[in-house]
């Protein structure tokens, strides 16, 4: 079985390899700053889901940073005068905020030549019309994508995790995004507590089916890391877990069900091993990462 993989759809859009760097905006959220919630979604990390990023300095640091913590890891034939890269603001909901600041932010991003575009993780319920169209002059400079948490469609478990939004607000943000010609890419937590494999398929079914069609999909393995009130809740009254033999099959499962155009960023993901709490397997990312591969190539 082959699927669209984002290394393979980066080389067709860009003409080379492009590296990601993980950034911050210095945006808090909804969930933590107690507009909606203090303790933000019940899996996420002090970190923000962005546990990888660069300190927050001023952009170039930033960026200069990130891009020696990537060259180092990926060493690699092309030189490092000659790497292309995406700003990746990561952690936290990167829309959240004044948008005259964070138009200048991410403009100095894309000033860079070297990087090749944008991609800007947030929520669906923080995208007034005013940021969006800031994100569609961004556009017309450089490609932008936005990279929306929806982890679950549905309603029982987004309240348990305390997503804090309704399916409908994502619907409505992903109209509003692609009419404006945004690439939306979508977050999927595999393994949410409560959730069968029928409710997993059920969500990536339905992004599956979206109109326009869906830009890109990460499905992710759900990370019970500590410090979160996820891990509160495992340690007080413990939930299944997924193996790796039943990872492996749900993931061959989704890609089946998506359509070929659709770019998967993420087939897994890692924590902090010093957070893992569980599964413990999915700390070994390279036996993970081949494990998969296998499962996919033979399906």
């Amino acid at each position: 079985m082959q699927y669209y993989s984002l290394s393979s759809y980066l080389k067709d859009t860009f003409g080379t390899k492009v590296y990601k760097l993980s950034l911050q905006s210095g945006c808090s959220c909804p969930n933590r700053d107690g507009t909606l919630g203090t303790g933000g979604c019940t899996f996420c990390s002090q970190g923000g889901s962005g546990d990888f990023a660069a300190p927050l300095l001023p952009i170039d640091q930033q960026i200069r940073l990130a891009k020696e913590r990537v060259n180092r890891k990926f060493p690699g034939s092309i030189p490092e005068s000659e790497r292309k890269y995406i700003a990746y603001f990561q952690s936290y909901t990167n829309t959240y905020g004044d948008p005259a600041r964070l138009l200048k932010l991410f403009k100095e991003a894309l000033s860079y030549p070297e990087i090749a575009a944008i991609s800007i993780g947030t929520r669906p319920d923080c995208l007034p019309e005013e940021i969006i169209s800031m994100l569609s002059n961004l556009n017309q400079i450089k490609p932008v994508y936005v990279e929306l948490g929806l982890q679950t469609i549905h309603e029982r478990t987004a309240r348990r995790i305390h997503r804090g939004y309704p399916l409908e607000t994502f619907n409505d943000a992903y109209r509003r995004l692609t009419d404006h010609g945004i690439r939306v890419v979508v977050h999927v937590i595999l393994g949410l507590p409560g959730e069968t494999q029928e409710d997993m398929l059920a969500t990536v079914r339905y992004l599956a089916k979206l109109k326009p069609v869906l830009h890109g999909i990460k499905l992710q393995l759900l990370h019970i890391l500590r410090g979160t009130k996820l891990a509160e809740e495992f340690e007080s009254c413990p939930f299944p877990v997924m193996t790796l033999e039943e990872y492996c099959d749900i993931i061959v499962r989704c890609l089946k069900l998506l359509p070929p155009e659709t770019v998967v960023h993420r087939i897994t993901g890692d924590g902090p091993k010093s957070l893992l709490i569980a599964p413990l397997w999915s700390g070994d990312k390279k036996r993970v990462l081949n494990t998969l591969q296998k499962a996919i190539r033979e399906a």
